[in-house]
C-alpha cells in the first residue's frame, strides 16, 4: 500500500512540471528534486538492492550528461534536463528507459510542431481573443516539460521499479 503510494509523486511531478512550463517557461527545482527524494522513498520502501539503486542513479547521470550538451548548445532549458535526467532515475538502466526517453523525442517533435503551428496563426488567435497560454504564442523557446511529462504518463508502467512497487504487498 505505502509503495502504490509513494508511485503517485512521479506522476504528480511531472504534472507540476508540464503546467509549469506550459504558464511560466520554467521548470522549479524543487521538482526533480522532489521525484528523486520520491525515487530513494520508493527504492527504500520496495527493498531495492544497493546496485539496481546504483544502476537507476547511472541512467540518470548519463542522461544529465548529454541533456548538459544540449544545454551549452543552447539546444535544452536548464529544468527541462533536471527533469528529464530525475525521470530516467525512475526507469533504471533498462529497456524501459529507452522507451521512455524515445517517447519523450517524439512527444516532442510534435510538441514542437503544434506550437509552431499555432504561433503561425497567433495575429488571428489573438484577434479571437482566445485565452492561449503566452508560452505557446509569443516565446521563442517550446516548453519541453510537457512532453517529458506525457512520455513519462505513458511509460510509466513499462518502468521495472514502478512494477515492482505495484505488485509490493506491503
Amino acid at each position: 500500500m505505502m509503495a502504490a503510494i509513494v508511485v503517485l509523486i512521479f506522476p504528480l511531478c511531472l504534472a507540476a512540471a508540464a503546467f509549469t512550463d506550459l504558464f511560466e517557461m520554467k521548470i522549479p527545482n524543487m521538482i526533480p528534486l522532489v521525484m528523486l527524494a520520491g525515487f530513494f522513498a520508493l527504492a527504500a520502501v520496495v527493498g531495492l538492492p544497493l546496485r539496481e539503486v546504483s544502476l537507476h542513479l547511472l541512467s540518470g547521470f548519463i542522461v544529465l550528461l548529454a541533456c548538459f550538451t544540449f544545454f551549452a548548445f543552447n539546444v535544452m532549458g536548464g529544468g527541462d534536463a533536471k527533469l528529464l535526467s530525475a525521470a530516467a532515475v525512475w526507469f533504471g538502466f533498462n529497456l524501459s528507459l529507452l522507451v521512455f526517453l524515445l517517447q519523450v523525442t517524439i512527444l516532442g517533435g510534435v510538441l514542437t510542431l503544434l506550437i509552431l503551428l499555432i504561433r503561425s496563426q497567433s495575429s488571428h488567435i489573438l484577434a479571437l481573443r482566445l485565452p492561449v497560454p503566452r508560452s505557446l504564442l509569443m516565446e521563442k523557446k517550446i516548453p519541453y516539460g510537457i512532453a517529458i511529462a506525457i512520455g513519462g504518463f505513458c511509460s510509466v508502467l513499462q518502468s521495472p521499479l514502478v512494477l515492482l512497487a505495484i505488485s509490493a504487498k506491503k
